[in-house]
């Protein structure tokens, strides 16, 4: 399957992108244009929960490849998301307990491709992201998962704390990687679950952890304080692994 991602240039392009319903994951607005046009990619960007930044012209004019941007220039996704009910019903068709990865605020897009890469091999049945200060399913994402994007579904979000209360109706419990909870080995990391990562530099947000059943740290001996964000998560997806095995 080929990388989809697009760069649309100009109000219009923008504004048919959300009329068809393309995912748009990022969008650049020249700070301080109001017009009617740029009002009404701006309602649209706030319905589809669309990350948007507000640059100068100089930032604009760097990024367009057409020299005609508009004041506008958005970023589509490279593959289209999935629904969390496609998660849980690829669980069900395989008579397995759910096993979901949720990303809190991952940014940068190498560790977002490494993190679906792993979770591929590791026999999790999907990723979920926030729409909100996290990176999308980018070329660069794609690439970076080594094909895994093929195979997993990823689920985009509104509200991630809300997305974990109703999995737990779903049965799920949720374990969420910190490093001043419990030594990983001495949790039972059985049955449905759904692993929540935090972001690169803050972790996990207050909000999302309060959601969580367990917090479970990775031992470390080293002078530093924390893993990258798809080390951690790949060293306690495969705790779960093993002990699914087990």
């Amino acid at each position: 399957m080929g990388y989809r991602e697009e760069t649309l240039e100009g109000r219009n392009a923008v504004i048919e992108a959300y009329k068809s319903g393309k995912t748009i994951d990022k969008l650049f607005i020249l700070d301080g244009c109001q017009d009617g046009p740029v009002l009404t990619i701006k309602r649209e960007a706030k319905k589809a929960g669309t990350i948007v930044r507000y640059v100068d012209k100089e930032r604009l004019d760097e990024m367009s490849k057409t020299g005609k941007h508009q004041g506008v220039i958005a970023f589509s996704a490279a593959y289209d998301y999935a629904e969390v009910e496609d998660i849980l019903e690829l669980a069900k068709s395989k008579n397995e307990d759910p096993f979901i990865i949720l990303l809190d605020g991952i940014e940068d897009p190498h560790n977002l491709g490494a993190i679906i890469r792993t979770a591929h091999q590791a026999g999790a049945h999907g990723v979920i992201i926030p729409k909100n200060r996290a990176v999308g399913l980018t070329a660069t994402v794609a690439r970076t998962s080594a094909g895994a994007l093929n195979y997993l579904p990823v689920a985009k979000v509104t509200n991630l704390s809300k997305t974990i209360e109703d999995l737990r109706k779903e049965g799920l419990w949720f374990v969420c990687a910190d490093m001043d909870g419990e030594v990983m080995y001495k949790l039972n990391l059985k049955g449905a679950i759904g692993l929540v990562i935090g972001n690169e530099g803050e972790g996990v947000s207050r909000l999302v952890k309060e959601k969580c059943d367990f917090n479970a740290s990775i031992p470390m001996k080293g002078q530093i304080d924390s893993l990258n964000a798809s080390v951690a998560a790949g060293v306690l997806a495969y705790e779960i692994v093993r002990q699914r095995m087990n």
